[in-house]
């Protein structure tokens, strides 16, 4: 422009809009006008899309971001219920156990008592057994030795005489 713009001051004559340099600058701006305004609206376009994707993009991870901390609090909650109901169950388990131990030791008490009193019983029928025994014996060792001694010491009307006594006493002794 400053040739231009020296040239008319030089006095060519011509008028500065005359010469073909300023039509051609204007075409130029023109030209350069034309085209910047779709090159920028396409420019402004794109630069919108790519912000609202962006954005889109923001919104998204932010929605991720709360359904992921959501998630944490929902499976940390059933964490400490998980363990809470596992305490329950070992707690429960240890009451169960300790019941089923008083039970096994107080059947096992009971058991070694119905045994012990067997025992005793049977010690007591093996007792009377044996005394039975003894005085069957020892009624069998009177019986003979009081026979002998009565055949060898009572003869003629005295044994007449005890076996008729014992005769006459031989119901009230039997019944």
């Amino acid at each position: 422009m400053e040739a231009l713009a020296a040239e008319a001051a030089a006095g060519h004559g011509e008028s500065f809009f005359a010469s073909a340099e300023f039509w051609v600058l204007v075409a130029f701006v023109l030209f350069v006008g034309g085209v910047a305004k779709p090159v920028y609206r396409t420019i402004v376009t794109a630069l919108d899309d790519r912000a609202e994707k962006i954005k889109r993009q923001i919104e998204d991870a932010t929605r991720l971001r709360e359904e992921a901390q959501e998630l944490l609090a929902s499976y940390e909650r059933k964490q400490r219920d998980a363990v809470k109901e596992a305490e329950q169950i070992v707690e429960h388990a240890r009451r169960d156990a300790e019941r089923l131990g008083r039970k096994a030791a107080d059947d096992l008490e009971r058991a070694l008592r119905r045994r012990e009193q067997l025992a005793m019983d049977r010690i007591a029928q093996a007792e009377a057994a044996a005394i039975d025994e003894v005085r069957s014996t020892a009624v069998d060792v009177a019986v003979e030795a009081t026979r002998r001694l009565l055949a060898d010491t009572v003869t003629g009307k005295r044994a007449d005489a005890l076996i008729d006594r014992a005769v006459k006493d031989l119901p009230d002794k039997l019944h």
